[in-house]
């Protein structure tokens, strides 16, 4: 029914209350039956004179009164009385067998979370209860206090998850964390001082940087390819700069997903040995591919902090992590994680090792390994003819837009559009003159894969309208 239009005339209130108030009432007298599709939010606001940001706030709200759902690239919906009721049957867990449901704050506003790279929902949660529900029967002692000892297997569970191409870390130099970005502020903050520099590509996660420059380091920048991290810039910039730590991701690199060759990391590593130079080797994504890469870990032993975890393949709650650290540097570093976090939570650091050791995070890994595989193959088709830049193990695709768009401009239509991404300049350490005209699209967060065709229907509708860009959004 896109002929409707609602009189709102009476109540009090913001216009958009007093509209959800009519949808809400429209709906109980049969006005708008279930099934009924609700009129596009741009189409009602022209027509009862309000911004297209009155009318999508009026839409969330009566989502959140479970009244409508949205179906981002089709519209919003009345829902029938079984599933707009109060005792409307939540789905059940689907162990690592296809994604189910799942409720977030941006999910209640009617936005699809296309700037997360998180692991899928596979009913993995279901698994996580139990062992939750073991250690809290098992050590309730431990889960009340403060965590005061590193145990054995947590080492040896890090140890394990972070082995690749027949290198794996001696679980002694392993320090458990908070996650990869803990694991990174950790050793930053173990071997540099403020005003030392620390290099990082041209786009990266950028989160790192930042958090770097909020304690007092200072950002450079390394020039890259289609390799990865160039190596004449890199000795350039360490001859010159003095770089005392590099940050770097040569393995699905986030966001323009290089696999930087073995020859490469080979070159990196002996520059960084001649120079002196700490680095960080960020594998969060290498933990997605079938057969890793041989890491610059295994060329610069003694200067390579190697860190991974099980946000990308596991569950990012779980905030599991760990850093394969240089001989004797573990200790160090495992006091700076204290230090800069609070210390370590029992209850998660025994979950996560649970996981691994019990071979539960392996399958839920495969399974995240195969879903990732049928979405990326669904964002293919929707983005074909497209620059684009994807891997069957990857969450994430790196996407050119074509002219006259600007990355940034491109995110706000978007957002506006209930779709949310990442443009280029959230994986910029500092300020650049280099542009890439391209946006950051995540696919492993949404509930199910209908959301994600609806998402790409939108996004590639946009990128097919450019003259949309110069609309008025507010």
């Amino acid at each position: 029914m896109t002929n409707w239009l609602p009189s709102l005339s009476d109540g009090s209130g913001p216009i958009y209350q007093r509209l959800a108030d009519r949808i809400e009432s429209d709906i109980a007298q049969g006005v708008l039956p279930p099934g009924t599709k609700l009129p596009p939010q741009r189409d009602l606001a022209f027509d009862i004179g309000v911004t297209i940001g009155t009318i999508g706030r009026a839409y969330a709200l009566v989502r959140e009164r479970g009244l409508v759902s949205g179906e981002v690239g089709r519209g919003t919906f009345v829902l029938g009385h079984d599933a707009a009721g109060d005792h409307a049957p939540h789905p059940a867990p689907i162990p690592f067998g296809g994604t189910r449901a799942r409720s977030d704050e941006s999910a209640r506003r009617g936005q699809l979370v296309m700037d997360s790279t998180s692991a899928p929902d596979l009913g993995q949660g279901e698994v996580i209860g139990t062992l939750l529900a073991d250690i809290a029967r098992e050590h309730p002692d431990k889960i009340v206090d403060y965590t005061r000892s590193m145990p054995a297997d947590w080492r040896e569970a890090g140890a394990r998850w972070l082995a690749a191409d027949q290198w794996a870390p001696d679980p002694g130099t392993v320090v458990p964390t908070l996650g990869v970005h803990a694991s990174a502020m950790a050793v930053i903050a173990a071997v540099t001082s403020p005003g030392d520099k620390i290099a990082f590509e041209q786009l990266t996660y950028s989160s790192i940087s930042r958090s770097a420059n909020l304690i007092g380091r200072r950002s450079i920048v390394i020039r890259t390819d289609d390799f990865g991290p160039v190596p004449e810039d890199f000795e350039r910039l360490c001859a010159q700069q003095h770089p005392k730590l590099a940050f770097l991701i040569p393995s699905l690199h986030n966001p323009t997903l290089t696999i930087t060759p073995v020859d490469r990391r080979r070159d990196i590593a002996e520059i960084a040995r001649r120079h002196n130079v700490w680095l960080i080797e960020d594998a969060i994504y290498a933990a997605m591919l079938d057969e890793q890469p041989t890491p610059i870990a295994t060329f610069l032993p003694e200067r390579t902090f190697y860190v991974g975890g099980l946000a990308k393949t596991v569950s990012a709650g779980v905030r599991g992590g760990w850093v394969a650290c240089p001989a004797n540097l573990a200790a160090r570093v495992q006091v700076a994680h204290k230090m800069v976090t609070g210390g370590m939570s029992f209850l998660l650091a025994e979950l996560g090792a649970r996981l691994v050791l019990s071979g539960q995070a392996d399958a839920i890994r495969q399974a995240a390994r195969d879903e990732i595989e049928a979405r990326e193959a669904i964002v293919r088709e929707a983005f074909a003819g497209l620059d684009m830049s994807s891997h069957k193990r990857a969450p994430f695709a790196w996407i050119k837009l074509p002219d006259p768009w600007l990355s940034g401009t491109f995110k706000n239509v978007a957002a506006s559009e209930g779709v949310l991404i990442d443009d280029e300049d959230e994986f910029k350490p500092g300020r650049t003159e280099q542009i890439y005209h391209r946006f950051r699209l995540g696919f492993s967060a949404l509930a199910r894969r209908e959301d994600l065709r609806g998402g790409l229907a939108t996004v590639r509708r946009l990128i097919d309208s450019p003259n949309s860009g110069y609309d008025n959004y507010g």
